[in-house]
């Protein structure tokens, strides 16, 4: 049961990170890379800031702007200076691992005796005693407060994000990724929306390296490989599980994606997959999901229209020679 706790508890602490690849992804159709830099920024900074001793809420909120500024850069280089987006993640990704060594001092920065927002929600939950029952399973109050922690502030976060979606900014900024032409017509900046949104992404997905790396008690600058694949097939499971018909499901999907490909991860890892094996899986896992639903398109389209031609075959009269 510890093992669940802990895939559900990361899997709400990287929802923060599939909420950023949607932002990027589904609303302004960027294929982000900064996400791999930003995340391990997060981690980097809020764990620094918390060996020197800063309160973690500080430090945490100053993983979330470190973000935002990296996105901001991504966001300026692609509209200011004409880059395709694909390259503008790529370059801020590049020097984002030298700012994260710079930021942290060496590769690896252990948080192990520190206060950190993981180490409060312990101390909150030993006051309630030992063991809580969840669905018949004895769990300790430190796995269950922390799992709490983390439950309230991925719903705060998602709730706030549909809240600021739908007030005029949010509202500009999902139809730039819709028809920038229209929006470009009312007088919007295109440009200031997908700085503004690519801020947003990756200032969220700082923000799950914060936490991510308070649970598990270091920052590395290793840990943001693979993350934007990652966030993609949060996405991806969670538009299977609910749909993307409105805002509202889309932002729910993603965050129980999440937490489903986490749990699927650490239940595949139970039974014996190989670790190494892990992150491509995960990326033959996403190719198949983007490719797929296009192939069965065509396939019944082509079904469809050779339907109507064999039936119209068959009702041909026969020709008086046959």
């Amino acid at each position: 049961m510890t093992l669940l706790i802990g895939a559900f508890t990361i899997g709400l602490i990287l929802s923060l990170l599939a909420l950023g690849v949607f932002i990027s992804f589904r609303i302004f159709h960027i294929a982000d890379i900064t996400a791999e830099g930003s995340i391990t920024l997060g981690a980097a900074i809020a764990a620094t800031m918390i060996v020197a001793g800063i309160n973690p809420v500080l430090a945490t909120a100053s993983g979330f702007f470190g973000g935002m500024m990296a996105g901001t850069v991504t966001g300026v280089l692609h509209t200011k200076f004409n880059i395709h987006s694909l390259l503008s993640g790529i370059l801020v990704m590049t020097a984002l691992y030298s700012v994260n060594l710079h930021v942290m001092g060496k590769s690896n920065v252990p948080m192990a005796s520190q206060k950190t927002l993981s180490s409060y929600a312990e101390v909150l939950g030993a006051r309630f005693g030992g063991d809580i029952p969840i669905f018949g399973w004895d769990v300790s109050s430190h796995d269950a407060s922390v799992l709490v922690l983390m439950l309230i502030i991925s719903a705060l976060i998602g709730a706030l994000l549909y809240l600021f979606f739908r007030t005029n900014l949010g509202t500009a900024m999902r139809a730039t990724g819709d028809n920038d032409q229209m929006i470009r017509a009312m007088g919007v900046s295109v440009s200031n929306m997908i700085i503004l949104g690519l801020a947003v992404s990756n200032g969220l997905i700082a923000l799950g390296g914060a936490l991510l790396a308070q649970y598990q008690g270091f920052a590395d600058v290793q840990m943001g490989i693979g993350m934007v694949v990652w966030g993609l097939a949060s996405v991806i499971i969670g538009e299977s599980l609910v749909g993307k018909e409105s805002l509202g499901l889309a932002i729910t999907g993603t965050v129980m994606g999440s937490v489903l490909f986490r749990l699927l991860v650490a239940i595949a890892l139970r039974w014996g997959l190989n670790p190494n094996d892990l992150k491509l899986i995960t990326a033959i896992f996403v190719f198949l999901s983007l490719v797929l639903p296009g192939f069965l398109q065509r396939m019944k389209k082509t079904a469809s229209v050779a339907g109507p031609l064999g039936k119209s075959e068959e009702g041909k009269p026969r020709s008086a020679h046959a």
